[in-house]
């Protein structure tokens, strides 16, 4: 009967502009579907939780006063879809895929699942610019392992249908679970200057127009971390799906090198997407097969140090009290902080990677696990394994005031612009005058930079011709 519904199965696109899956072309009534999933809960830290959680309240309140309302249910997807679909005889059940390992088999399982139920499934692309598979090379049919012709091709491709029309929305007919108290959300902990975005499509769109007062200048200031206007801060809206991608590029447009430029990373995402779809090892093994057999350390206190921010690099140890205290990090800092892991200490980029996804209000797995193989050489269109970030030069150029590094390592504000990026080359009564003893109140560097770059080159060097040798020297302190 016409009258059956459709469900919507949200996921990482809570909202309700260019939402295809939410838009039923025989006009049925649709009923919204968010299904709490423990698994990859499990990888997310308590503020993607508390990001979810307002995302989902706001998205209900939408739906709500747009004649519906969104049942928020948990368990394991492949069971609560097709038996919430069966229970409410639906006619389809319609979502925006995902990139992930897990998504797709979980996805497919549940299409199954609908198929024996003779309950239609309809999957879209919201989530990207472009679906996955649809630029490719036309000598292979395969995504290119180069970023720039990729971006080439993302750039002229032409854009898939994305149904669209009024909507029809049905009240729940069941009763959800506590939103709040699963994902444990409305903590204490989040308070001052690193309160989380505002939750909701609505925000986003906010975020969205404010940044355009912005953007024109992206090319000349994405790179320094100080300027908190200088990047969009847009990622985890991009995450969450609170903004669709093409509306934010058909936003933005490329009316200015800036714009150019902040589009671009749009081609970064998906193209990162387009490989894990691809190339499903990606999140876990190197797509340069050989750097699989690099002979990483084992050195927990390193890591130890390098999460906390207590490495004795300012630069290193302020993008990493960035990420504890606000769940975000720049993106250059992001590079500066793995490079460092990776290259000085030579410690494996898939536990930095987990490190990151837990923690980032904006990680998704494509994302995360394709911009660690960049930076650690073992990726596609990678930087070269020899190029390795040097922490000082890195600070000295993009943190030139050392502004960004007294904000986060506030122990070393006495110092001035030059030496706050190195207290280590000061002697002993500059630095009693700015009120810092090395080892107590700020640590010694935790390994030489530049030997620590010779160990890197050698372990990289034999496992690219075969010759591995596991390195057990103790860490270069």
């Amino acid at each position: 009967m016409l009258d059956s519904p459709d469900v919507c199965w949200f996921r990482r696109d809570l909202r309700i502009a260019d939402q295809p899956a939410l838009v039923s072309p025989d006009g049925r009534p649709v009923v919204a579907l968010y299904v709490l999933d423990d698994r990859p809960l499990a990888t997310a830290g308590w503020r993607r939780r508390e990001l979810l959680a307002r995302h989902l309240d706001a998205l209900a309140e939408q739906l709500r006063g747009a004649g519906g309302g969104l049942v928020v249910l948990a368990g394991d997807p492949c069971d609560v879809v097709p038996r919430f679909a069966e229970e409410l005889a639906a006619h389809t059940v319609r979502w925006n895929g995902d990139v992930s390992g897990y998504a797709r088999r979980r996805d497919a399982t549940v299409e199954d699942r609908l198929t024996r139920l003779g309950i239609r499934s309809e999957i879209h692309w919201a989530t990207y610019v472009h679906a996955p598979g649809t630029v490719v090379a036309r000598s292979t049919g395969l995504v290119q392992r180069v970023f720039t012709p990729f971006s080439k091709a993302w750039t002229q491709a032409e854009r898939s249908h994305w149904p669209a029309g009024p909507l029809r929305l049905s009240t729940p007919p069941v009763d959800g679970v506590d939103v709040g108290a699963m994902l444990g959300s409305g903590s204490t902990r989040d308070s001052g200057e690193h309160l989380l975005p505002d939750g909701g499509e609505l925000a986003a769109e906010q975020r969205l127009r404010d940044w355009l007062g912005s953007v024109d200048r992206y090319e000349e200031r994405r790179n320094f971390p100080a300027e908190d206007d200088g990047t969009s801060h847009l990622s985890s809206d991009l995450r969450f799906g609170t903004l669709s991608p093409r509306h934010v590029l058909d936003v933005v447009g490329t009316d200015s090198p800036g714009r150019s430029a902040f589009v671009r990373q749009l081609a970064w995402r998906d193209w990162y997407a387009h490989l894990l779809a691809e190339e499903p090892r990606l999140a876990h093994h190197a797509m340069k097969p050989h750097f699989d057999d690099v002979a990483w350390r084992t050195d927990p206190t390193g890591f130890e140090a390098w999460c906390a921010g207590r490495t004795g690099y300012p630069i290193v140890d302020a993008g990493m009290r960035q990420l504890t205290a606000t769940g975000w990090m720049h993106n250059r800092l992001r590079m500066i902080t793995a490079s460092f892991l990776v290259k000085d200490l030579l410690i494996d980029w898939r536990l930095g990677e987990a490190h990151f996804r837990r923690e980032l209000i904006d990680a998704e797995v494509s994302q995360n696990a394709g911009n660690w193989q960049w930076v650690a050489g073992t990726g596609p269109d990678a930087a070269p394994y020899f190029r390795i970030f040097n922490p000082i030069t890195q600070a000295r150029r993009f943190d030139p005031d050392g502004d960004y590094v007294r904000r986060w390592v506030p122990e070393l504000s006495g110092l001035d612009d030059k030496r706050v990026h190195a207290p280590w080359e000061l002697g002993p009564l500059d630095l009693e005058v700015a009120g810092i003893t090395l080892g107590e109140t700020y640590p010694w560097p935790i390994v030489d930079h530049a030997e620590a770059r010779e160990r890197t080159l050698v372990a990289y060097a034999a496992a690219a011709n075969g010759t591995r040798e596991d390195i057990t020297s103790p860490p270069v302190r």
